[in-house]
């Protein structure tokens, strides 16, 4: 799906983005994840082991609130078409300011629970019909997809093939840097910026469809 210009500078936005707020994320909760399951489940596991049931807990409830938002996600898009992408950045630009809001409220858990939800919701936005679509909130695949590119390109193949996914990488990192940089100076406040930039591109994706 990173086939082209547009696509490229959209994913890697979007990886920007989950990277910001997972840095965020990963400070307030102390060590858990807003948009990396893996993580979260590894951290599931070792909490059974331990028989540390809140820790499991709350590492279970994340998950489930990830894949809510990944289903979520999935039903704005099925039938919407061309339009699928916009509506579904501004439902994640919602609830980037609601989780946004609920900290001003003084609901820390709340505004977790929102963003873990946008976190799952922004992987459906290139959902193809009946596919999985592209990862953004988490990069393993686009690493391992690097080294297959680049071990195509030393037996011939497109030179520059694995350049798409190690900006995605790129992006994810530099996002996550940017995130933990703002958490530390205004707190879970920072994930205005996050909204901020989804609506944008929400607002880009819904006026290039008609140009």
């Amino acid at each position: 799906m990173l086939d082209s210009t547009r696509n490229i500078v959209l994913a890697c936005a979007l990886s920007a983005v989950a990277g910001y707020v997972d840095g965020i994320g990963f400070i307030h909760l102390g060590g858990l994840f807003v948009s990396f399951m893996s993580g979260n489940s590894t951290r599931l596991g070792v909490s059974l082991a331990q028989a540390n049931w809140p820790s499991a807990a709350e590492a279970f409830g994340l998950i489930v609130l990830f894949v809510a938002g990944a289903a979520a996600g999935s039903l704005i898009v099925l039938g919407r078409g061309a339009h699928r992408q916009p509506w579904l950045l501004l439902a994640e630009a919602l609830l980037l300011g609601g989780a946004a809001l609920s900290h001003l409220s003084g609901w820390p858990h709340t505004a977790v629970g929102l963003i873990v939800l946008a976190m799952g919701l922004e992987n459906a936005v290139f959902q193809i019909e009946g596919g999985a679509g592209l990862g953004l909130t988490y990069v393993t695949g686009a690493l391992i997809k690097v080294g297959q590119f680049l071990a195509a390109a030393l037996k011939g193949g497109d030179r520059w093939g694995w350049v798409p996914n190690l900006l995605l990488w790129a992006a994810l990192v530099a996002g996550s840097v940017c995130g933990a940089e703002a958490y530390h100076w205004i707190n879970l406040a920072a994930i205005w910026f996050a909204a901020a930039v989804a609506l944008l591109l929400s607002a880009a994706l819904a006026v290039t469809i008609h140009l």
